[in-house]
């Protein structure tokens, strides 16, 4: 009996150590499809409305590359996770990355983030950054300022260190946001994600799970929605939010859009609302990565309804509105990057979403789901054309073209 107790004991923890292997962060089960290597020519693809399209890969020299934005000579500036700055130049990436970058805390899902440059760059030649921040009480999110002097950062500063400090577990390095857009009025947003707090982005005197929005100074604008309200940090825009990775402007009725990762299912498209509550952790479309509901009723009074919801996940990252005349079927659809599909690996993609003239949604189409990839980020260019940032070890970088 004592061989026999010792025999499913030993299959025991061997069945507990596999369960471990095929596990991800946060013990939740890791499924996934064989990769596909990235092609090494131009490969075309059918879509529904636009049809052909030709997918271009221009790097795959990149680890975990995070966020772009164009200089105004046309080259590419892109953050990798590991915490490097990069230059595209005409297509080709530059071997030597971009020195000047502040230490920063790198482990997990932390590192460097998004990139957006002054709307003055041309005269001020100032970036902005977001980053994970090392300190006594842990790491946090922050965003600094630097100008760039040809492939050096100089008088880097820190000009936003939110109050979301963490340490000492794996969740602590784990959905912090963080995207940063220039809004037209010269303000900064700047998300930042809940950390897996239980009280998600609901309390007001941390900045866990909310939208920030600062002057090009980290200063707090003074039209901000709780400016001088007891027991709210002033640079708190909205609350209320999991882990936003998108963040673009409505080229039509200007309205700030962003997206945002659910837990396992009830990843969201929010319209951006001064002061307004988005519901998290209370309500929510989505299920816990057990399968519970993540809430009994998906709405509630005084909490803001999702323009766009997922139910599975697709793990949303990166946002564009396209506004350029190479897709002329794709005027004003949504493009967000998607890094798997109900849990399941290897399922990245590119989604589609159409609206009607009142921005209610009337279809949806996925691509790029052949390369398996998954997708960090989905930017329009100044030429026109879309760039695709995969998030991987050895990451690419990817132009969406007409076919030639």
């Amino acid at each position: 009996m004592k061989r026999i107790a010792l025999i499913f004991g030993l299959c025991a923890v061997f069945a507990a150590a596999v369960d471990a292997q095929q596990r991800g962060r946060g013990g939740r089960l890791t499924v996934g499809v064989a990769p596909v290597p990235l092609p090494t020519a131009p490969v075309v693809f059918d879509t529904a409305e636009q049809h052909k399209i030709r997918v271009v890969v221009l790097t795959k020299e990149l680890s975990h590359p995070w966020g772009m934005t164009w200089l105004p000579n046309g080259d590419l500036l892109v953050t990798e996770r590991p915490g490097r700055l990069r230059l595209v130049h005409n297509g080709v990436l530059d071997p030597t990355p971009i020195s000047g970058l502040p230490p920063m805390h790198v482990r997990g899902l932390a590192g460097l983030f998004d990139v957006a440059l002054h709307p003055n760059f041309s005269t001020n030649r100032l970036i902005y950054f977001s980053y994970v921040k090392d300190g006594e009480k842990g790491a946090t999110t922050a965003v600094a300022r630097a100008r760039l002097d040809g492939m050096a950062l100089t008088n880097v500063q820190d000009i936003f260190v939110s109050e979301s400090w963490m340490k000492g577990n794996d969740t602590a390095d784990g959905r912090f946001g963080s995207r940063i857009l220039f809004a037209k009025d010269g303000t900064l947003f700047i998300t930042c994600g809940d950390r897996d707090r239980a009280d998600g982005g609901q309390n007001p005197k941390d900045h866990f799970g909310k939208v920030i929005r600062v002057n090009d100074d980290g200063s707090v604008p003074k039209d901000n929605p709780f400016v001088g309200r007891a027991g709210y940090l002033p640079e708190i825009y909205t609350f209320g939010q999991r882990n936003q990775q998108g963040l673009a402007y409505n080229p039509v009725n200007g309205e700030l859009w962003a997206s945002e990762q659910g837990p396992n299912g009830g990843d969201e498209i929010n319209v951006i609302k001064a002061g307004k509550n988005y519901g998290w952790p209370i309500v929510s479309y989505g299920r816990q990565y057990a399968g519970p509901n993540q809430s009994e009723i998906p709405s509630r009074e005084g909490m803001e309804l999702p323009i766009v919801f997922w139910v599975p996940s697709i793990a949303t990252s990166g946002m564009t509105f396209y506004t350029g005349d190479k897709f002329p079927a794709w005027k004003n659809n949504v493009f967000v990057g998607a890094m798997r599909t109900g849990e399941i690996d290897r399922t990245g993609h590119v989604e589609r979403i159409v609206f009607n003239d009142k921005w209610e949604e009337v279809r949806r189409e996925s691509f790029l789901t052949e390369m398996r990839q998954r997708i960090r980020d989905v930017r329009q260019g100044p030429d026109g054309l879309l760039y695709v940032l995969t998030e991987e070890d050895q990451g690419a970088l990817l132009r969406i073209e007409p076919p030639q």
